[in-house]
């Protein structure tokens, strides 16, 4: 089951970080800092949110101070960290399987399964091939191949 915006609202309280909507400047939609993410309240849907947030967590798992100079490496490895964590939390490579055997087809139906917008589900799969390249084994029963998506069980 995806995760929504409330399970992940949830998951920042019991992790102690205040989550706050307000209109942001910029292009930016979010923002984390000193356990307070910022979302921009101009966010249209609660499944963008979802994944807005979920980067913005991974902010807080995973990054260390002022990082929005984006020209230092150092800085655009703790952004890549971050947005790493919130495809495995959000989602995960048996999130995938579930749809093949949900009978899901296309992207934008699978984007929709899972609970994501079409632009987060292409950056996962995106950084999951460079991550594993082609394809990778789920686990024991199932290869994830990236381009084309597609699921295949291992016999």
């Amino acid at each position: 089951m995806p995760l929504s915006f409330d399970h992940l609202c949830e998951s920042a309280r019991l992790a102690g970080v205040d989550i706050l909507v307000r209109t942001l400047r910029g292009r930016n939609k979010g923002f984390y800092g000193d356990g307070i993410i910022l979302l921009d309240s101009r966010i249209p849907t609660s499944i963008e949110k979802a994944c807005v947030l979920a980067e913005e967590l991974g902010h807080y798992y995973t990054s260390s101070g002022n990082i929005l100079d984006q020209s230092d490496i150092r800085n655009r490895k703790q952004e890549l960290r971050a947005r790493q964590w919130a495809y495995q939390c959000i989602l995960p490579l048996d999130q995938i399987v579930q749809a093949h055997y949900a009978h899901v087809a296309g992207r934008y139906e699978l984007a929709e399964y899972l609970g994501v917008t079409e632009e987060f589900l292409q950056a996962a799969i995106d950084r999951y091939a460079e991550k594993y390249g082609l394809s990778v084994m789920a686990d024991d029963w199932h290869t994830i191949y990236f381009d084309p998506l597609e699921v295949k069980i291992i016999s």
